[in-house]
């Protein structure tokens, strides 16, 4: 079949749902809007490369749902300085198993300060300082001969003040000054803050800042200014951008702060129907030019609101294919806080499960802060109050609790709702700086059990499990972002260090602390992909355990259990009886200590056991 017939059959298919969003958004402007939006995929769709369109025939749509997905994730500059520079760590990745890289915000983001790159001056450049954008298309063809699928930051809500929309709507071009949401003095702005939540108290107070006389929408910072989506004009543009970013090779956009981009007064102006239908618009339109393409929803919301991103809801909807479990991520440091696993257990079995055809991302760490996204009610749940608990998870995180293996600092504290969140790389926050700080072998041991404990559940709890750079060596907390003023300020630094290929290159040496956390993550990334049952396609389910330190979770097809996990997080040697799928299953990867008998598998404190 032809291009040109099978883009027509991809308008016929996807077309009407892009319609039918587009109609709940822009109402009597929709028609007109769709026939804009269907203009710009069919062109991009014809000028897609042959190497591009090829892949995409030839690709299982649902491909990030394999057991083989395992995703990375860097600054580029931290890790090899330059995009080209990427290509020489190849051998690294497949090291570790990685088939999908994550690269934190490449585009050109505003000089100085610029909330990570997540402040955009150009979506059509890369940051100078790591290459150009002709690199993009090159570095992508490298990782696609390796079959690594590449991923990169896509900021959807906002754009730098210094971008160029943002810079004629200040010169008063009245086409761009409709790209923003502008309010000619405080009267308005009043009113929506008083249900909006302040996303970063201590340095960025308020959700508008002051330009001249008037005020603009800046929900995180004031040089970060919200996008107007009521203006279909900057729906079309950033589906141009799209476009042009997919037909260099992108496999993968996160999609950044997806849960800010309608705003209605008298809500918190989050999470939004209309915010759902602008991205089901947008999934829609992006099928016409590549089918394989994915998008993965950056929205850290709490449990019921999550699943939605993923299409969930009634009637279903083809939205986002990806979305970060933040609930599990969270849950896994409670408990190695707690040393239960109760609380997460509970949560755990109460979350929705995925809608066919998408999948979580499993993880540790981000470069972002860790917020206790733990409600009151999923607290009530084992007994617990919500704002005592996600005080001591603070504490025992920031180290300010006597009995803490953590080195972490609190994140934008706010005193009036007691609130805090924390940072700190994997390593810290799991014990092994402190373990060498004091030359601790033994709480070393403990140490490192932790990181692999949480490592072994993210990798086969359901979905993609992420590493973050330099996990996989025990990169411990930087703090040499305090010498440079333009991060001094914002503390998620120390966790973003800068790659030690020095420290890396002792993973070939036959012992040592380096040595042993690198082979552990190969480890489990190549048990992973021989087991089936960790496609994200099969079922999670959450087992009621008879010991509060112990997560017991199965990966179900049918009736039939195809794979299961014992956990501990306690500090005391676990028994469990006649564990139900015991009779059917085999332990294919476990910890030391780990002794699995005829009727009962005995589990060491922070140990676990994968049953296929």
């Amino acid at each position: 079949m032809s291009r040109s017939l099978i883009v027509e059959h991809r308008v016929d298919t996807y077309g009407p749902s892009a319609m039918g969003a587009l109609q709940l958004v822009y109402g009597d402007q929709a028609s007109a809007v769709a026939q804009r939006a269907m203009a710009i995929v069919t062109a991009a769709a014809s000028e897609r490369v042959q190497r591009l369109w090829d892949r995409d025939l030839e690709r299982d749509p649902h491909w990030f749902c394999d057991p083989n997905t395992i995703g990375y994730v860097c600054y580029v500059d931290r890790f090899s300085e330059t995009l080209a520079g990427v290509s020489d760590h190849i051998g690294y990745l497949e090291e570790l198993g990685v088939t999908y890289l994550h690269l934190m915000p490449i585009l050109k983001s505003r000089p100085g300060e610029s909330d990570g790159g997540y402040a955009v001056m150009s979506y059509d450049a890369v940051d100078p300082s790591i290459g150009s954008i002709d690199d993009l298309p090159a570095l992508a063809e490298s990782l696609h001969d390796h079959s690594i699928s590449l991923c990169i930051d896509l900021v959807l809500n906002h754009t730098a003040k210094e971008h160029e929309w943002a810079v004629r709507a200040v010169a008063g071009d009245d086409k761009y000054r409709a790209y923003y949401r502008i309010f000619p003095d405080r009267e308005l702005p009043d009113l929506y803050e008083q249900t909006l939540r302040e996303i970063f108290p201590d340095f960025a107070p308020g959700s508008f800042s002051p330009v001249g006389d008037e005020w603009i929408w800046t929900t995180f910072n004031e040089f970060q200014w919200d996008l107007n989506y009521e203006n279909p004009d900057v729906f079309c543009e950033m589906l141009t951008i799209m476009c042009r970013l997919a037909n260099l090779g992108v496999d993968v956009f996160r999609l950044d702060a997806v849960p800010f981009l309608w705003k209605r007064l008298g809500t918190d102006c989050e999470n939004q129907p209309e915010a759902h239908q602008i991205l089901t618009a947008f999934r829609s339109c992006m099928s016409v030019v590549s089918p394989t393409l994915v998008f993965k929803a950056e929205a850290i919301v709490s449990p019921e609101l999550l699943a939605p991103y993923l299409g969930a809801g009634d009637p279903p909807r083809h939205e986002c294919d990806i979305a970060y479990n933040n609930q599990l991520m969270v849950l896994l440091w409670s408990s190695l806080a707690t040393r239960e696993a109760g609380l997460m257990s509970n949560a755990l079995a109460r979350m929705n499960e995925q809608p066919p055809g998408t999948a979580w991302v499993t993880y540790a760490r981000c470069h972002d802060d860790i917020g206790w996204a733990i409600t009151d009610d999923t607290a009530r749940s084992v007994g617990w109050d919500g704002a005592s608990h996600r005080k001591f998870l603070s504490d025992f995180y920031s180290s300010s609790f006597d009995d803490t293996f953590a080195i972490g600092e609190l994140f934008q504290h706010n005193p009036q709702t007691g609130d805090s969140r924390i940072s700190g790389s994997a390593a810290s926050l799991c014990g092994i700086e402190r373990a060498i700080l004091d030359g601790d072998g033994e709480a070393l041991d403990r140490a490192i059990a932790r990181l692999e404990l949480v490592y072994a559940v993210i990798y086969c709890f359901g979905g993609i499990p992420l590493v973050y750079m330099g996990d996989e060596l025990g990169l411990v907390n930087d703090l040499s972002y305090l010498d440079d003023p333009k991060f001094a300020a914002d503390n998620r630094w120390m966790h973003r260090p800068k790659m030690n290929w020095t420290l890396a290159a002792k993973r070939l040496e036959p012992s040592g602390l380096t040595r042993r956390l690198f082979t552990i993550f190969a480890e489990l990334g190549r048990q992973r992909r021989l087991i089936a049952a960790l496609n994200a396609t099969v079922e999670t389910k959450i087992w009621d355990s008879p010991n509060s330190a112990i997560l017991n979770f199965s990966r179900v097809i049918g009736e039939l259990d195809v794979f299961a996990m014992l956990a501990n997080f306690g500090e005391e040697v676990v028994q469990i009886d006649n564990p139900p799928w015991l009779d059917r299953l085999t332990a294919v990867r476990s910890s030391a200590g780990v002794r699995v008998e005829a009727k009962c598998v005995v589990i060491p404190p922070l140990g676990y056991a994968w049953f296929a």
